[in-house]
């Protein structure tokens, strides 16, 4: 049985350890290959500036997944801004699994503009303030952890009068998008290229999804 509850610090280590877990073998998994420096873009700032939207799910007495969300984007350090930080605090481009990301990124960019395409970028909506981040780890998934993370956030964004939610993953994660689907969300707007990340050796698409109570 998979129960829920919100985050505490002692809960860090643990979640810090599930993080690289969580994404393993996923279209929308690591973006350039350092752990610590991608779980300082997308949940180590959650569970510094707002624990109480951070939700995990225990199975067997251990975290099998979390949820990190933010009741309004517009307060929070956009992501953008948290990637930058990561980048100049961990500096991964000099490591030779990221550099090859980074590369890539240059030439996708170079290619996005030659073609006047946009890339994948921040999302700005105030219909849909709150967002999320989900990951579960393979062994979890198909246990309803999923579900009742989800059930519990889209409860939590109603019940403070947040307005709707977006969230963005990668397109060609068919599993997360029929999920997002199921939950109630669709999509919304265009999927430009997500500029050095790489599934199965092609460009992956980010894929913006709106949720409205």
């Amino acid at each position: 049985m998979v129960t829920i509850r919100t985050f505490t610090e002692r809960d860090r280590p643990e979640l810090h350890a599930l993080y690289a877990r969580a994404a393993a073998g996923s279209p929308s998994g690591s973006l350039w290959g350092h752990d610590e420096s991608e779980a300082a873009v997308y949940l180590k700032p959650y569970m510094d500036l707002e624990p109480g939207s951070l939700f995990l799910a225990i199975r067997h007495g251990r975290v099998v997944g979390y949820l990190a969300g933010c009741l309004d984007s517009a307060a929070f350090p956009s992501e953008v801004a948290r990637v930058e930080g990561a980048i100049r605090r961990y500096r991964p481009f000099l490591r030779p699994r990221s550099a090859r990301f980074f590369a890539r990124s240059l030439a996708d960019l170079a290619w996005a503009a030659a073609r006047r395409t946009p890339v994948a970028g921040d999302f700005h909506d105030a219909r849909w303030p709150a967002h999320l981040h989900i990951n579960v780890i393979p062994e979890a998934r198909g246990t309803g952890a999923a579900d009742r993370l989800m059930d519990h956030w889209l409860e939590r964004v109603s019940g403070h009068g947040a307005g709707g939610c977006h969230l963005q993953t990668v397109a060609e994660n068919t599993r997360a998008v029929r999920f997002f689907r199921r939950k109630g969300f669709v999509e919304h707007g265009p999927a430009p290229v997500i500029p050095g990340l790489r599934y199965q050796g092609r460009r992956v698409h980010q894929r913006t999804m709106v949720w409205t109570p």
